[in-house]
């Protein structure tokens, strides 16, 4: 039987497919070059996410309004304590009852509903209109935390905006902005914010406080934090198209949890490297698996 040159078997293989399928498979030269090759490389899809854009305040706590209980006459001794420093009263509750000097029990109650900052009530002891305090009361349990804040995100800053604040011993409670300073301390260049808080919890008045102020939010597409890359020609992301790296220039923008948001340069969907590094370069081969299955 008398053979074709292989030079023709290759140029007459593309046109003859239902020929090919009928009395053979095409040559080995004739595959396809998309087929992966090069290292294994870990990719993930890039999707969209929301970014909160977060300021930090550091500060003290302080009671936002402070009642001071007094009787209002002199010459009065306590006889009786009946409420402690750190409890929460309401109005008119029962706090002490001091004996008159003409006999007889005079009770002091609570002007306002609140949480007992001090006590200076101790059986025996006198009392009077002018000394000190036998009580004072956080009123209605709110708190501030007065903060400060870098002068450059003072700008970002408005009443009624949501804020986590940390204190130590107390966890994280909810709060808001209440009022922003009017001015920047000179030495340090830092603004006042003052944050409202309402707690049932005991605090403990200057107490250190940590507030996470969300001051707007940000949805674009994300990437982890290891894809991004910091060079001369500015951040970049390395992508798969057709099974080759591809080096583009991203605009990046708020972090949160390990992502970072992409603001401009890449598309939702977009098979990007994971972990990028200097060993893959423009237009490298390379065989893409997704992170979901090289977790396996």
């Amino acid at each position: 039987m008398r053979h074709l040159p292989r030079t023709v078997v290759r140029s007459l293989c593309p046109a003859a497919v239902a020929g090919v399928l009928v009395f053979g498979a095409c040559p080995a030269g004739a595959a396809d070059d998309d087929a992966p090759k090069g290292p294994a490389v870990t990719v993930l899809k890039a999707a969209k996410s929301c970014f909160s854009d977060i300021v930090e305040a550091t500060g003290s706590i302080i009671a936002r309004e402070e009642t001071s209980v007094r009787p209002e006459r002199p010459g009065l001794k306590v006889t009786e304590v009946l409420a402690e420093a750190g409890e929460t009263t309401t109005a008119g509750q029962v706090l002490a009852r001091l004996a008159l000097p003409e006999g007889g029990t005079l009770q002091v109650t609570a002007p306002v509903a609140g949480v007992i900052a001090t006590s200076t009530a101790q059986i025996g002891a006198p009392a009077s209109a002018k000394g000190e305090a036998l009580f004072t009361i956080v009123a209605r349990s709110e708190y501030d935390l007065v903060g400060l804040v870098a002068t450059n995100d003072v700008r970002k800053l408005a009443v009624n905006q949501p804020v986590t604040v940390r204190i130590a011993g107390a966890g994280d409670i909810d709060g808001k902005v209440r009022r922003i300073g009017p001015t920047v301390e000179p030495n340090i260049q830092q603004g006042m914010v003052y944050i409202g808080i309402s707690s049932q919890k005991r605090l403990l008045l200057n107490a250190s406080g940590r507030a996470l102020i969300k001051t707007g939010q940000s949805c674009n597409v994300a990437v982890p934090l290891t894809a991004v890359q910091y060079s001369s020609a500015g951040t970049v992301v390395q992508v798969i198209r057709r099974n080759r790296v591809e080096t583009k220039r991203v605009e990046i923008g708020l972090m949160s949890g390990g992502n970072i948001e992409v603001r401009d340069g890449l598309n939702e969907g977009d098979i990007v490297v994971a972990r990028a590094g200097a060993l893959l370069r423009e237009g490298d081969p390379v065989r893409p698996v997704m992170a979901a299955e090289a977790a396996k």
